[in-house]
């Protein structure tokens, strides 16, 4: 059996109880290196093999899969944040569907929550963004010209962007033109919560300029909207007084 398993956004103890038993108890570990926290492999066994896949190719991946099977061995392959999300994981399941290799994913805390959580906001807020928007800017791997920047500004929802951090000029230029005023507050949160985590709040058109005077280049999220530092928003309606719900009668007017 492989288990592809969500690592989280960094911080070794954000990982769940069942991903943290899996990465105990498997004999094979192949780990994203470029993002995953190195010290989640504290909790492999003293036997297991670990592989990073930093290093390798698909093909790679799959044969240390393929062998660990014949040995009836169980491999973890541990992947940043959730697998779901820029995972690359879908190649993997057709591969191993190929081979008749059964599997199973064990879901993880994405970093664009993480983020939220270390800077204390809520990306859906009543009356000013009921929509959250997860893209990245076309750089050496194209995006579909459907999901341009422009496409997604225009709708005025909070969105966060990935792996854009080293296009920042263009992706401020390109928000703009899609309808984003330039003093739209936004963020930059740079390896989200991680013990070396920075945050940064600027603006739309200031995003480039921040992010230079902090010295981040990669490894950080982009978050946009007014949601991000928000002049107003009317509460929740389910813990208003007056509103009544299935569990609860809204008091008389």
């Amino acid at each position: 059996m492989v288990h592809f398993v969500g690592a989280g956004p960094g911080a070794e103890d954000l990982i769940s109880v069942r991903g943290a038993r899996l990465l105990e108890e498997a004999d094979v570990i192949i780990y994203a290196g470029s993002l995953v926290n190195p010290a989640l492999l504290k909790r492999a066994k003293e036997t297991c093999q670990i592989y990073n896949s930093a290093k390798m190719t698909l093909e790679e991946v799959i044969s240390v899969m393929e062998e660990a099977e014949k040995k009836r061995q169980m491999t973890v392959r541990l992947h940043t944040g959730d697998p779901c999300i820029y995972g690359a994981i879908r190649e993997q399941f057709e591969q191993l569907d190929a081979r008749g290799i059964s599997y199973e994913v064990c879901p993880g805390i994405s970093s664009f929550c993480g983020a939220a959580a270390s800077m204390h906001l809520e990306y859906t807020l009543p009356d000013v963004s009921q929509s959250v928007i997860l893209t990245r800017l076309a750089g050496r791997t194209p995006v579909p010209d459907k999901e341009s920047i422009e496409s997604f500004a225009a709708h005025q929802a909070t969105m966060v962007i990935f792996l854009s951090t080293g296009m920042l000029p263009e992706l401020s230029a390109r928000l703009i033109a899609g309808g984003y005023a330039p003093d739209t507050p936004a963020a930059i949160c740079y390896k989200a919560t991680w013990p070396d985590e920075k945050q940064v709040f600027c603006t739309v058109g200031t995003l480039a300029e921040r992010a230079e005077e902090e010295n981040i280049r990669k490894t950080a999220l982009i978050l946009v909207g007014e949601a991000i530092a928000p002049t107003t928003f009317r509460r929740s309606d389910l813990y208003h007084p007056d509103f009544t719900t299935e569990f609860r009668e809204g008091r008389k007017k």
